[in-house]
């Protein structure tokens, strides 16, 4: 499938990620699942809330009106063109699991998801075998920190997030090896 006459579609945004220049905060993160991921911030304690902050929103909406997204409503980013959306899932609870994050959210074939690291990283955990999640969560780390400690506080006690949890130490390694070098080192919060 292609996109509109400006190269922009669903295929293009995930399969020429290198040359779209979404700057250093926004990484696709997955071009199977279609997931866009936006990070705010290298350190995390784990009673922070997993959401994208204000700050976070308005740079998705700004580097998107870039490529010709436009903002429909608060939690959508629309191609006027190809009508492909990118899609921000509610956060809709204090203490919501990140794993829960696109319950509620309707995605079309065509369509992306646009969140957190964390989240990023609980789609990965729920839909990779053990080996390829570990793997997929270790490189997004390498680019974008994630919330380890609240990722672990809502590990369920099923065998796929079990097996899971034998990786973390190894992932609080990568991630504090990613966070003393650069290009992480240098970056500040959005916000």
């Amino acid at each position: 499938m292609r996109g509109a006459a400006d190269g922009i579609g669903r295929l293009n945004i995930f399969e020429q990620a290198d040359t779209l220049k979404l700057g250093p905060y926004l990484h696709i993160a997955d071009k199977d699942l279609q997931i866009l991921s936006v990070f705010d911030d290298l350190k995390y304690d784990r009673a922070d809330a997993d959401m994208l902050s204000p700050a976070m929103r308005r740079h998705v909406v700004q580097r998107l009106e870039k490529l010709g997204f436009k903002q429909t409503s608060g939690t959508v980013m629309t191609h006027q063109k190809s009508g492909i959306c990118g899609l921000m899932p509610k956060f809709h609870a204090l203490g919501a699991s990140p794993f829960d994050i696109t319950r509620y959210t309707h995605k079309r074939p065509q369509d992306f998801y646009i969140l957190t690291p964390t989240q990023t990283a609980c789609r990965f955990i729920d839909t990779y075998p053990l080996e390829e999640a570990v793997e997929r969560v270790k490189n997004l780390i390498e680019r974008q920190p994630i919330n380890l400690y609240r990722l672990m506080d809502f590990l369920e006690p099923k065998p796929t997030h079990q097996n899971f949890l034998t990786a973390i130490g190894h992932l609080k390694y990568v991630q504090r090896v990613a966070v003393e070098s650069e290009p992480l080192r240098s970056m500040r919060a959005l916000g």
